[in-house]
C-alpha cells in the first residue's frame, strides 16, 4: 500500500513509519513547510504538506491509506488558554484541513486512521469503559470528541474512517514512561495521589501492530480502544515499574503538590481515572504482544 501519514517524527510516528516501510509499504510523511527536511531518514519519504492551506505535494497522489498522528503533546506546558487553544488546533484544524485534502482526490484513499485518546471518556473511577461508553465532559473529553468529529467527515468521501483512542503508550524513549521513570531512578518514585485510579496501557510495540490492523483489515472501523486487557491502579503500575526497575517505591506524590505544581493538568492526566477495556480488539481476535503489565514492563525496559 501507499500510505500518508501525519506526525511522523513523533515516537508512535516513527516507530509506525520503519515498521510499515519494512514490511515493504511506500511510506510518505507528510511534512510541513517550517520543518526541517529530513532527507535519508530511514522508512519512506517526505511529501510537501501544508495544513493552512491544504495543499498536498503531488507525490502523495494516489495514497491507499491516511495516519493521522498529528498533535501537540499533551503533557508539554501548563494548560493555560493559549496552551490548550495550541493542543485544539494542531489536532482540530490538522484534521480538518488533511479530510479537505482528501477531498479533492479524483482517487482517494480507502481507509483515515485517526488519532484519538482514551481522555475522550473523562473520570471514571472503577468503571469499566468500552468503546460503546459514553463520552466524559472535562477539557481532554470535549477535545478528543471534536477531534473525532473532524475525521468522521472523511465518511462522506467514502473512506473507512478509524478513531484509535490511545491509553498511555509504554515506551523507553518517548511518551509517559520516561518521565514516569525519573524520581525512580533517584530513589523517589512511589504511588501518584491516593494510587486507587485506573491506568490503561499498551506497549508501543502493540500499538504499532493495532495501527497495522485497522490500516489492513476493511472490518475495523469507528472507535478503537488502543490499551492492553489489563488495566492496573497506580498503585499496581508504580509497584511493578519500581521492581522492573530495581529500586524502592517509596515516596508517593501528594495531589495536591500536584495540583499546585501543574493545575488543572493534574488532574486530567495524572489523578483521574479510566479503566478501559480494549473489547473492540478482543472481538476482532487481536493477540496482544505484551497483555500484562509485569512482561510489557520487562520488554520494553529491555528494549534498545
Amino acid at each position: 500500500m501507499k500510505i500518508l501519514v501525519t506526525g511522523s517524527t513523533g515516537f508512535v510516528g516513527t516507530a509506525l513509519v520503519r515498521k510499515l516501510a519494512g514490511a515493504g509499504h511506500t511510506v510518505c510523511r507528510l511534512v510541513r513547510p517550517e520543518s526541517a527536511a529530513r532527507e535519508g531518514t530511514p522508512g519512506g519519504f517526505d511529501v510537501a504538506w501544508n495544513p493552512a492551506t491544504g495543499e498536498l505535494g503531488g507525490a502523495g497522489v494516489g495514497a491507499d491509506a491516511v495516519v493521522n498522528l498529528s498533535g501537540a503533546s499533551i503533557a508539554e506546558g501548563r494548560w493555560n488558554a493559549q496552551r490548550k487553544a495550541l493542543l485544539r488546533s494542531s489536532r482540530l484544524d490538522t484534521t480538518r484541513a488533511l479530510v479537505a485534502a482528501l477531498a479533492k482526490m479524483n482517487a482517494r484513499p480507502s481507509v483515515l486512521v485517526s488519532t484519538s485518546a482514551i481522555g475522550i471518556y473523562g473520570n471514571r473511577g472503577d468503571e469499566v469503559l468500552t468503546e460503546e461508553s459514553q463520552a466524559g465532559s472535562d477539557f481532554l473529553a470535549e477535545l478528543a470528541k471534536d477531534w473525532e468529529a473532524e475525521a468522521v467527515k472523511a465518511e462522506a468521501l467514502g473512506i473507512r474512517v478509524v478513531f484509535v483512542r490511545f491509553g498511555i503508550i509504554l515506551s523507553r524513549h518517548g511518551g509517559a514512561l520516561a518521565k514516569m521513570m525519573l524520581p525512580f531512578k533517584f530513589g523517589a518514585g512511589g504511588k501518584i495521589g491516593s494510587g486507587r485510579q485506573w491506568m490503561s496501557w499498551i506497549t508501543l510495540e502493540d500499538t504499532v501492530e493495532i495501527l497495522r490492523l485497522a490500516l489492513e483489515n476493511a472490518a475495523v472501523r469507528g472507535p478503537v480502544n488502543v490499551v492492553a486487557p489489563n488495566a492496573a491502579r497506580n498503585s499496581e503500575f508504580t509497584k511493578e515499574l519500581a521492581k522492573a526497575l530495581h529500586r524502592p517505591a517509596l515516596f508517593p506524590a501528594p495531589a495536591f503538590a500536584l495540583r499546585l505544581a501543574l493545575g488543572e493538568m493534574a488532574d486530567a492526566l495524572l489523578l483521574s481515572s479510566q479503566r478501559v477495556a480494549p473489547q473492540k480488539l478482543q472481538q476482532l481476535g487481536y493477540r496482544f504482544l505484551h497483555p500484562d503489565l509485569a512482561t510489557a514492563l520487562s520488554a520494553v525496559l529491555s528494549s534498545g
